[in-house]
């Protein structure tokens, strides 16, 4: 698909789920993946509507494709795994936070502009593919943990970006834009997909990757995360 489609785009929420019934699995488990603890604790005043380790679980299927991925790299890079699984209640904390900041600075958008554009950043929570689990925020790092330059930093918006967080902006160094298709190049041949408004934010198995790849039905459905004893 050449266009940018927007998870707002009534084609993602017409994509069928046909759930599988995977589990979440924590990419901590067994060393695999780089995992950067931002998200563990983070200040953003949303604190009880997670649970510690929700930011590191991911459907079973999708690890395996990270963990593909990260065997498809240069010995000396890493993937480093930011976010996976984000609680229903959040993803609609986070998108009535942005809509707010947006409809502050555009109180002359109709309500489909603002939901349209609230999307580029934040995925409706109805189809929202991270509280699939089946979603990954994620970069490339050094062989000592240090973040490579892929041109802004994670979760930058549109506006404070001017656009740069967008895959395939072109205000971007040529040393970022070459990260970025390193990142992409591995993602890929493991199945994933990205979603072109965010360089981090990629998937497997759900609507948005359906409707790509030109799946029948998504794998992966809203699903809840129960913190082990």
């Amino acid at each position: 698909m050449s266009e940018i489609i927007l998870m707002s785009d009534p084609r993602v929420a017409a994509v069928p789920v046909a759930e599988c019934g995977e589990r979440l699995v924590d990419v901590r488990r067994d060393g695999g993946l780089r995992v950067d603890d931002r998200e563990q604790d983070p200040a953003d005043g949303f604190a009880h509507l997670r649970t510690a380790d929700s930011f590191a679980q991911l459907r079973a299927g999708v690890l395996e494709r990270l963990l593909k991925a990260q065997s498809l790299l240069p010995a000396d890079v890493r993937l480093l795994f930011v976010e996976g699984y984000r609680p229903l209640a959040l993803q609609r904390a986070y998108f009535e936070e942005y809509a707010d900041e947006l409809r502050a600075q555009h109180p002359d958008w109709s309500a489909e502009e603002l939901h349209a554009a609230t999307s580029r950043y934040v995925s409706p929570p109805e189809i929202a593919p991270h509280s699939a689990g089946a979603a990954v925020d994620l970069t490339l790092a050094d062989a000592d943990g240090r973040e490579l330059d892929l041109g802004t930093r994670m979760n930058a918006d549109p506006e404070e970006s001017e656009g740069a967080c967008y895959t395939g902006a072109a205000n971007i160094s040529a040393r970022a834009r070459a990260h970025r298709e390193l990142l992409g190049s591995v993602l890929t041949a493991a199945g994933l997909v990205n979603y072109p408004t965010e360089w981090w934010h990629w998937s497997y198995g759900d609507r948005y990757w359906a409707l790509h790849t030109g799946a029948d039905a998504a794998l992966y459905g809203p699903t809840e995360h129960t913190p082990s004893a």
